[in-house]
């Protein structure tokens, strides 16, 4: 059975989106078989795996509403190993869409039930927001990711989306667990990341990954050629960053 993390974070801005990217691509790398879903309709992940959102007849919107099966949405190795559902702007009108939808909160797990034995990964990139979208991610998750970023107000907005994680797990997902914090846009040369990192250590209880990600030219670079960092500039730090941290979950999941 393939393993699904969500990879959520309600704060924008903190790298979920660079954080689904390229740890997806890191694992395609080890040669496990990965699908990545973009739910989040700016389809950041989309244009930054070398998908055209624009042109797409189906996307994971297609899919939610009951337009398209999800053979007809997902993009199958658009690099080696690695597929992607997609995402576009169209998907912002799924959550009115599905006002009155029964069960809509299990619509993608719904999908995703019949085709994950295909693939060791899913990897979900979620919308900055903890809307219909993300709980649909998180019902269908084994587990959540969260990105943090080294900066001042890394643990605001933290205790919501636990809450909410809690919530989704008493409520509609009794087997979601919280995957762990990763630490992203470290900058060594400030005290500023080094409390960062220590004042979150103290303050959650939740798992951290040794693997830290740091801020990186070639890593903000990356998207705009719609590649991942481990083909666009393999021998970069944020590269070797993200081969880390996949080394981490396929550990991880070992037991």
């Amino acid at each position: 059975m393939g393993r699904i993390i969500a990879v959520a974070n309600q704060k924008g801005g903190v790298g979920k989106t660079t954080t689904t990217i390229n740890l997806s691509a890191c694992l395609a790398e080890k040669g496990m078989k990965v699908l990545t879903i973009d739910i989040d309709p700016q389809g950041n992940t989309s244009s930054g795996l070398g998908v055209d959102k624009n042109s797409l007849e189906n996307t994971v919107y297609q899919l939610v509403i009951g337009a398209s099966p999800i053979e007809d949405c997902v993009i199958e190795n658009i690099f080696e190993n690695l597929s992607i559902l997609p995402s576009n702007v169209n998907l912002a009108g799924a959550e009115i869409e599905l006002i009155g939808v029964e069960e809509r909160e299990f619509i993608l797990k719904k999908h995703i039930e019949k085709i994950r034995d295909k693939y060791d990964y899913i990897i979900i990139d979620c919308p900055p927001s903890l809307n219909t979208l993300t709980v649909n991610a998180m019902t269908t998750a084994d587990t959540v990711l969260v990105p943090i970023q080294c900066e001042y107000y890394a643990l605001e907005g933290l205790t919501q989306l636990i809450h909410t994680i809690n919530l989704v797990k008493k409520r509609l997902n009794p087997d979601l667990e919280i995957e762990g914090v990763v630490f992203t846009m470290f900058d060594a040369r400030t005290n500023l990341s080094l409390q960062v990192v220590e004042n979150v250590k103290e303050n959650l209880k939740q798992n951290i990954y040794k693997s830290i990600i740091p801020r990186n030219v070639r890593l903000a670079e990356a998207p705009s050629h719609g590649l991942p960092i481990n083909i666009y500039d393999p021998r970069s730090a944020g590269a070797e960053g993200y081969r880390d941290l996949a080394d981490e979950v396929i550990d991880r999941n070992k037991y």
